[in-house]
């Protein structure tokens, strides 16, 4: 079968392996969909080159049908359509201990710290493996993933109905932040610097503004009646908007980290303690939020064609991040079927 495979200096190989047979415990995944996102980017550019061992099978945002299920294994049969919440915890750690176990302390990110999803055959302990709704379209499907991320983030940032709420960065992650805050009830704005995002926000109906262009801690204000934002999410990962982030935020208002920042970044304190501000990190998932997640989708919450750019073979997968590097792409999603290589 085919493989792609993460070799170090900013390179994708695509290679030829053996299928392994699946183990005790194990199901394995005919895989159908992987998308790429901006982890895999950030592994791309060996940000993370001290967790992968190198060649790196990544991918964690995927949807696949059952093919097999190993010894000990019950609830699954082959033809079962399923994705994978990629977090495999040690369960002894002291962050696991005290019930957090999606924030382990050595917690195997499955397509990061051990094999991924862009592969055709892939076996993973049944444990991770959630069911699709029969009805779910299996490309539609592999957008389940990144929609959990959206889903923590705005349970972690606690909206409510009625909130102004603040997303800066209009890229995937962003767009279902915003998407599902909305979904809650609430008000929200996007901030984004591409004049192309800027659009396909628009076309979802949200409000955009363009940082560069307009005063964003002016017209906050003037939304909120002088208040501030109640949550505000930083999903950029930019310098800049990490610091101006506080300054959107209301009296005893909250602003959630979701980017992933390869460095630290300054970070305005002042205004922390003079407007008392809650600051949170958001890190990927518990298990109730890919389960909302598929709801979601399955109820149609979700624009998953509006957020799916383009669907290419495995054979083109450098292509894809290319396509995502340039910011041409909004979400790319690897056909795993493409090939007609299922062996």
């Amino acid at each position: 079968m085919l493989t792609a495979n993460y070799v170090g200096d900013h390179r994708i190989d695509i290679r030829e392996q053996d299928p392994q047979p699946v183990g005790a415990g194990q199901v394995q995944i005919e895989v159908a969909y992987t998308g790429i996102c901006g982890t895999d980017l950030h592994i791309l550019h060996g940000s993370m080159d001290a967790r992968v061992s190198m060649p790196a099978i990544v991918g964690h945002e995927m949807s696949g049908v059952v093919a097999a299920v190993g010894e000990g294994v019950t609830g699954w049969s082959p033809g079962d359509h399923v994705t994978v919440m990629p977090l495999d915890w040690d369960g002894t750690c002291p962050a696991c201990l005290a019930g957090n176990q999606h924030i382990c302390q050595n917690l195997n990110f499955i397509g990061i710290d051990s094999p991924g999803a862009l592969q055709r055959l892939w076996n993973v302990d049944a444990g991770v493996v959630l069911r699709l709704p029969e009805g779910l379209r299996l490309d539609h499907a592999a957008l389940v993933e990144p929609t959990a991320v959206a889903v923590h983030d705005v349970r972690r940032g606690e909206v409510s109905a009625g909130d102004h709420v603040v997303v800066i960065g209009g890229g995937p992650i962003g767009v279902l932040i915003a998407t599902v805050a909305r979904h809650s009830g609430a008000e929200v704005v996007v901030v984004e610097v591409d004049a192309g995002r800027r659009t396909a926000v628009a076309e979802l109906g949200f409000e955009v503004l363009d940082p560069t262009a307009t005063d964003q801690t002016a017209w906050v204000n003037r939304w909120t009646g002088d208040a501030g934002a109640d949550v505000v999410f930083e999903v950029s990962g930019a310098a800049a908007a990490v610091l101006g982030a506080t300054d959107l935020a209301k009296v005893r208002g909250t602003v959630v980290v979701v980017a992933i920042h390869p460095q630290p970044r300054p970070v305005n304190l002042q205004r922390v303690f003079w407007r008392e501000l809650r600051l949170l990190g958001a890190r990927v998932y518990e298990r109730t939020d890919f389960e909302r997640a598929i709801e979601l989708l399955d109820d149609g919450v979700i624009p998953a064609d509006a957020l799916i750019t383009s669907t290419r073979p495995i054979t083109e997968t450098a292509a894809a991040f290319a396509d995502l590097e340039s910011g041409r792409a909004m979400k790319v999603l690897i056909d795993l079927t493409a090939t007609g290589d299922a062996t």
